[in-house]
């Protein structure tokens, strides 16, 4: 089976500044892939060369095999690629429950979610399939006594356990996360933990985490891979990484 997720030589250039100089990385069916380092690193821009936000200066992105490099990234959400980010985005005026159903919208029949709103005829089928969902990921994510406030009025918590919810809501083919555990509390975390450990058993979903928490990323994550000036310095197990001398040397030390 081929990696879900293939970053090959990546390279980043912004005039005579490379942000990323060669940077391979793969992510397996199931896999759960942590990316550590400095403030600097080139953390959110290889996110931003995932997800197509960012054209890469030299290098490709494959997803299931298939060459992504210059699709948008509507293109790459289609084909299965979710993302979270350091600041939460959420639909801020609709209600949490309503997050989760628009997320669900491209897999729906045609209309949209108003008519799922208002109830129009034809449209009960999908729309519970859609509605059942919701309600089992916001139990999942802890988020079912904030089911009908707007998300807009959410602490940052909250907000950023949505956007979680709405990433995986779509049963995903790859997820990225980006620093997911930033303004989160202790009890927070661990609903974190769960809701991403409910997604991954007996999933092909592969999951790139990009956190400054280490203990998470090495509690969690089945390889941990370091960047350091925008370039790959050691990659392996979390034991492995942890005890590299290069890591400890530029960043863990």
């Amino acid at each position: 089976m081929s990696d879900v997720l293939a970053v090959d030589d990546v390279s980043v250039r912004f005039g005579g500044v490379s942000a990323l100089t060669d940077v391979s990385i793969t992510v397996a069916p199931g896999e759960f892939v942590g990316v550590i380092g400095p403030n600097g690193a080139g953390k959110t821009t290889l996110f931003d060369v995932i997800t197509g936000m960012r054209r890469p200066s030299d290098g490709r992105v494959r997803l299931d095999a298939a060459d992504v490099t210059g699709r948008s990234a509507a293109y790459r959400a289609r084909r299965g690629m979710r993302r979270t980010f350091q600041r939460q985005q959420v639909f801020g005026a609709l209600s949490v429950w309503e997050n989760l159903l628009v997320a669900q919208e491209s897999t729906g029949m045609r209309g949209g979610v108003l008519v799922d709103v208002l109830g129009l005829s034809g449209r009960r089928p999908a729309s519970k399939a859609r509605e059942e969902r919701a309600d089992a990921v916001l139990a999942q994510c802890g988020l079912e006594t904030v089911h009908d406030l707007p998300a807009g009025s959410l602490p940052i918590g909250l907000a950023r356990m949505v956007e979680l919810a709405r990433a995986l809501v779509q049963q995903p083919r790859l997820l990225l996360l980006d620093e997911p555990t930033s303004g989160l509390g202790e009890a927070e975390t661990e609903v974190l933990s769960g809701a991403l450990r409910t997604q991954l058993e007996g999933s092909d979903c592969g999951v790139l985490l990009v956190e400054h928490d280490v203990a998470f990323v090495m509690r969690h994550c089945d390889r941990v891979v370091v960047l350091d000036l925008g370039r790959v310095i050691a990659e392996g197990t979390p034991d492995e990484v942890r005890n590299d001398p290069a890591v400890r040397s530029a960043y863990l030390g």
